[in-house]
């Protein structure tokens, strides 16, 4: 078995996995994410996206390949080890909310940190701190029945950041959110996780919400991919082509990255 790079929070060599029907969701990918690092996985619907922040956040074993955070096999470990690392170190946005429905807003951003020790005062604190950055601290006594959809997401948001996570994984995180809002999020989050030195993996299939991170790895049918943009088609190939001279036609290209 060997060993990840030291500099590397997150690491994970040739995962595979397929779904209970049998259609693979990763195909031996391989990626290494530094700490402090924002990281996109982008690619369309379908592409595997979830899986592989699945696999590396220890929510689900790999079929094959190496998981490793902080020089720790996190393939090897059993479920209860797991849950406590999630836990205790990891953060998790779903892309629709899940909140607790007996508790009201800051309740439900604190409890993360309550059940990890922290005190009530402390945690309610945290979390206010949290609802307030993210635009909701008017809503902090409301349970998640009293709350818009994209309200309830933004304390979602609030509860994966409140407890500090060493690394972030945010599936496709402003999802419910309208357009105008996303962008208010999506600085609030990534300005969040460089502030606080937080590793974040970004699941997005949009150009513009992968731009905001520092790199980003593209997924295509289980698989990393690198696309190859072509230049569009040149105003003298056009003239060339006709007069009945050869041009260059503009296209793109999808390769397997090696």
């Amino acid at each position: 078995m060997e060993a990840p790079p030291d500099n590397d929070v997150l690491w994970a060599r040739a995962l595979h996995f397929q779904h209970q029907d049998g259609s693979p969701a990763l195909q031996g990918v391989s990626l290494g994410v530094r700490e402090g690092e924002l990281l996109a996985v982008s690619g369309p619907r379908g592409s595997g996206k979830t899986t592989l922040l699945r696999c590396l956040s220890g929510l689900v074993r790999p079929q094959g390949g190496e998981v490793w955070f902080n020089s720790v096999p996190v393939h090897t470990m059993g479920p209860l080890s797991r849950e406590r690392l999630r836990r205790d170190r990891f953060g998790w946005i779903d892309p629709a909310p899940v909140l607790v429905p007996e508790l009201n807003a800051w309740e439900n951003t604190a409890l993360p940190l309550m059940l990890r020790g922290t005190g009530r005062r402390r945690a309610k604190t945290a979390a206010l701190e949290w609802l307030d950055r993210l635009d909701v601290g008017g809503r902090a006594r409301s349970r998640p029945h009293e709350l818009r959809q994209a309200e309830r997401q933004r304390v979602c948001i609030a509860r994966a950041l409140a407890v500090a996570p060493a690394v972030l994984f945010a599936d496709e995180p402003t999802a419910p959110l309208h357009r105008a809002d996303r962008a208010q999020v999506l600085r609030t989050l990534t300005t969040a996780a460089r502030s606080h030195g937080i590793t974040l993996l970004l699941a997005t299939h949009d150009a513009q919400t992968a731009a905001l991170a520092d790199r980003s790895v593209a997924l295509l049918d289980g698989r990393r991919v690198r696309t190859v943009h072509l230049p569009p088609l040149a105003e003298t190939a056009v003239a060339a082509g006709a007069a009945g001279a050869p041009g260059t036609e503009g296209r793109a290209a999808c390769s397997l990255s090696a």
